[in-house]
């Protein structure tokens, strides 16, 4: 399957939903069912930039770990701040969801509510959905996030000067303010699949999207 095609399934129910310019706007918006903006960290295993992030197609096989904690939002006039989880996959064959297990019984409720309708591409594919211990540690230059099944250490790629390489007006919601990392160390290991890599794609970005 083509990464372009899948990521698009991915976000289906956000790609035909506005994309707002400013965080006040979208959280304020009238008529909306869910609004949110999340913090995303990613490692996968291709080569530095990944294609699919730009709007790309590739045949390559795609294993990734990326980690979603949102900022703000609301789901139906339910708070979604605070909600962190991790999704493992295996792109356009399946996913795994680990949740974060500090998160409260209610913001856990809001979540199962939210997720099949915000991330729909993601819970389709999903083999599994886990309450897990999940560890995220941010410096200046790297950003390490553990569960169980996978972990990730991602650096900063230096650009002109020392500074972060920062790329916006890319094809996708979930890529604002993009920031090339590179993988230093990017495992999983589960009952569907086992892998290890160093020195592939990593990025962060800001997601702001409503439906």
């Amino acid at each position: 399957m083509k990464r372009r095609i899948f990521t698009k399934g991915l976000i289906s129910a956000l790609a035909a939903a506005p994309v707002l310019s400013g965080v006040s706007s979208l959280v304020s918006a009238q008529g909306q069912r869910w609004s949110l903006v999340a913090d995303l960290a990613e490692c996968c295993s291709c080569e530095i930039p990944c294609p699919c992030n730009f709007g790309r197609p590739t045949e390559l096989r795609c294993d990734g770990n990326r980690l979603i904690q949102i900022r703000e939002g609301q789901f139906e006039g339910e708070d979604l701040a605070g909600i962190s989880f991790l999704v493992t996959f295996l792109m356009g064959n399946w996913t795994r969801i680990h949740i974060d297990d500090s998160m409260s019984d209610a913001q856990f409720a809001t979540f199962e509510k939210m997720f099949p309708v915000a991330f729909a591409g993601f819970d389709r594919l999903a083999r599994s959905k886990e309450r897990v211990s999940l560890n995220v540690v941010r410096t200046d230059s790297t950003i390490t996030f553990t569960v169980p099944e996978s972990s990730v250490e991602m650096k900063l790629i230096p650009g002109l000067g020392g500074e972060p390489i920062v790329i916006n007006g890319l094809p996708n919601p979930a890529y604002h303010e993009y920031v090339q990392y590179e993988s230093v160390n990017h495992r999983h290991e589960s009952a569907d699949a086992t892998w290890t890599y160093s020195g592939t794609n990593g990025f962060t970005s800001v997601m702001r999207v409503s439906g």
